[in-house]
């Protein structure tokens, strides 16, 4: 008989983390799970999931600990604040992967190494259905060798990439986020360029279509912008969020960048304006309340 799965606890069960926990759960891992909203944790004791009141009663004995939280400041708390790390064992691995400040990652790394355990920025991108379908897109920063001992727990989850060491997993979602962000107002503006000159939204994408203009966002993203039915599946606050800590660290880096500047101030005044819980294609309705006859957030 093979070594028993490694033992796993999952700090943060939303949108994201809860599809993650149950494939690993549908993997064989034994998992212990743990939410803020406690609801939202319980949900998952029917796919087998131990259910635990506190982050470091979750994390107590595990070989994995998870997390996928808000912010850099709540993956901090619930690290060193709520008791996780003094809980960890020794040569445990906490795979952090939500999306903070690299500077933070960098940080709560050399902290964890302090007590004798392992970390990995390691951000995903792929949204709620790839979570569910395990095929995120998972962005590594840390120990190359470690990640490799750690396939069995990446596999059900995705495709894992070494991007480098601490820090860089984190840089890399950021640039995917840009990517998105940048590529959003670029769908919406277009769309509405098509419609102000008569044309149909609906069929200018379908047109576009397998040229060079497709991607992913034209297919999902484009599909809630014709429909008009943005749910909050990617909420804008989040992606605000993102696009703060991409121009801190460009700021830190020395560099310019005019794209990402103008699409965080459209996100920006869309959040401040009601659309925070939206769905970051939903800034098309910040882009159309500047023209006229525009709309503003549903």
């Amino acid at each position: 008989m093979g070594a028993a799965p490694r033992s796993i606890a999952f700090l943060g069960t939303g949108l994201m983390g809860a599809p993650m926990a149950r494939r690993l759960l549908d993997a064989g891992f034994a998992v212990t799970v743990w939410n803020r909203d406690a609801t939202k944790a319980q949900a998952l004791a029917k796919d087998g999931a131990v259910v635990a009141e506190t982050p470091s009663l979750a994390a107590r004995g595990a070989a994995v600990v998870f997390t996928m939280l808000s912010d850099g400041k709540a993956v901090e708390d619930v690290l060193f604040l709520q008791g996780v790390a003094e809980a960890l064992p020794q040569n445990a691995t906490v795979i952090d992967c939500s999306s903070i400040a690299p500077a933070q990652a960098r940080d709560h790394a050399t902290r964890l190494a302090a007590r004798g355990i392992r970390h990995l920025d390691a951000p995903v991108s792929g949204g709620v259905v790839g979570a569910a379908a395990g095929t995120l897109a998972i962005m590594a920063g840390g120990d190359g060798t470690l990640i490799a001992e750690l396939a069995d727990v990446f596999a059900p989850l995705g495709r894992v990439t070494h991007v480098g060491p601490s820090g860089t997993g984190q840089l890399a979602k950021l640039g995917n986020q840009q990517i998105v962000a940048v590529t959003i107002g670029a769908i919406a503006e277009a769309m509405m360029l098509v419609q102000a000159g008569g044309g149909s939204p609906e069929a200018f994408r379908r047109a576009i279509r397998g040229g060079f203009a497709e991607s992913r966002i034209l297919d999902i993203h484009g599909q809630r912008m014709v429909s008009r039915e943005f749910g909050h599946a990617g909420p804008s606050k989040l992606q605000l969020k993102d696009l703060n800590n991409i121009l801190a660290v460009a700021e830190d880096l020395s560099l310019v960048l005019p794209l990402t500047e103008a699409v965080r101030a459209e996100f920006a005044a869309f959040v401040e304006d009601g659309g925070a819980d939206v769905d970051h294609s939903g800034l098309l309705l910040q882009l159309e309340k500047q023209n006229a006859g525009g709309r503003g957030p549903a």
